[in-house]
């Protein structure tokens, strides 16, 4: 599979809609306004309806009827966990904590060191659950062990991802909003994937998995980039002050966050060279872990955080600068392939 246009230049299209909030932030300020008064229980009606656009059609494309087969050559299953969820979050955490309160102390106010750290939390503790399909094609990954790799992990955010931010929240001196917390990865999470499971279910019982697959899935790809494009536009439109004041700062938010991209991949592919798994599953285990659900991060961070817009923008940084260091984590991996020339091998499950 190759990378589609949209997932291939997604930085660029991501920097234009930032341009074109900005835009519409600062000479139609009528538009952010009138948007605004479209709220319930601080939550931006607008923004959550796009946000739904972007996570329901990625929850149609796991199918967790495969977790029956998480028996099979379970390996790669227990290092995806261990890095993703014991790691993972609090490497972030670090990292984050090190460059926004030490390093960059000088350079970024307190309050805004605070919500940057809040973002990169989300961030952490939300594995990608969709682009890591396309990361595993252009690596050649056993495509069937990736889908359990995403099932897996969809079912431990519903589980983990709770306690992981309160705690990483709490250590950060923070007050945790238990309850909307609750609320954003119910209305989030567990309502567009319960809709997408049954829609997924109906469709294929009626028209097959090669229809799902081949003809119903294509319908929906493109709302996933729409949403998430119209969000940052919306998103930019109504944080144009802050972001206006402190244009640095993207560039600063996004130093950690890459450090901690790299990291995290060499954690998990080096542990599955050790390991002696197939580099068809040791690609994808290291790109699950470097990528984030960022669509979750950017979700909840709107939910949890509607006065402090630093912590929206904490996570959109994420998004702008996932796809080309992704893009240079799949050259890496495809070069690196030699590494892995012994190891179990896996059959099509």
């Amino acid at each position: 599979m190759k990378i589609k246009f949209f997932e291939k230049y997604l930085t660029v299209f991501v920097l234009i809609c930032m341009g074109i909030g900005l835009l519409v932030g600062y000479y139609l300020t009528f538009i952010p306004d009138f948007l605004n008064t479209f709220e319930f229980a601080s939550v931006n009606i607008p923004i959550g309806i796009l946000i739904w656009l972007m996570i329901y059609p990625m929850m149609l494309k796991v199918d967790f009827t495969s977790v029956k087969h998480v028996g099979k050559n379970p390996k790669g299953l227990y290092l995806t966990w261990v890095v993703n969820w014991l790691i993972k979050p609090f490497t972030m955490f670090g990292i984050a904590y090190l460059f926004f309160f030490v390093l960059f102390k000088s350079i970024i106010p307190l309050n805004l060191s605070e919500d940057y750290l809040r973002g990169a939390v989300l961030l952490g503790a939300a594995p990608c659950t969709a682009m890591v399909f396309v990361w595993s094609s252009l690596t050649r990954g056993n495509p069937a062990y990736t889908l359990i790799q995403v099932a897996t992990n969809d079912l431990i955010i519903l589980i983990l991802f709770v306690p992981i931010v309160g705690l990483l929240l709490g250590i950060g001196g923070f007050a945790v909003p238990w309850a909307t917390l609750f609320l954003s990865v119910f209305l989030f999470v567990v309502v567009p994937l319960v809709l997408a499971s049954l829609t997924r279910y109906y469709v294929i019982k009626k028209k097959g998995i090669d229809y799902f697959n081949q003809r119903f899935i294509p319908k929906f790809s493109f709302l996933t980039i729409t949403g998430l494009l119209l969000t940052l536009i919306l998103i930019f439109s109504l944080q144009v002050d802050l972001i206006l004041e402190n244009p640095l700062h993207i560039v600063l938010i996004s130093i950690p966050l890459i450090i901690q991209t790299f990291i995290i991949f060499f954690i998990a592919y080096l542990s599955a060279r050790l390991l002696k798994l197939k580099h068809e599953v040791a690609a994808p285990a290291g790109m699950i872990g470097a990528s984030n659900f960022f669509e979750l991060a950017v979700a909840v961070a709107i939910a949890l955080f509607p006065n402090n817009p630093g912590v929206a923008l904490a996570t959109i940084v994420g998004v702008l600068v996932e796809v080309p260091i992704m893009l240079v984590l799949v050259k890496i991996a495809n070069r690196t392939k030699h590494w892995f020339n012994q190891g179990e091998n896996y059959e099509k499950i």
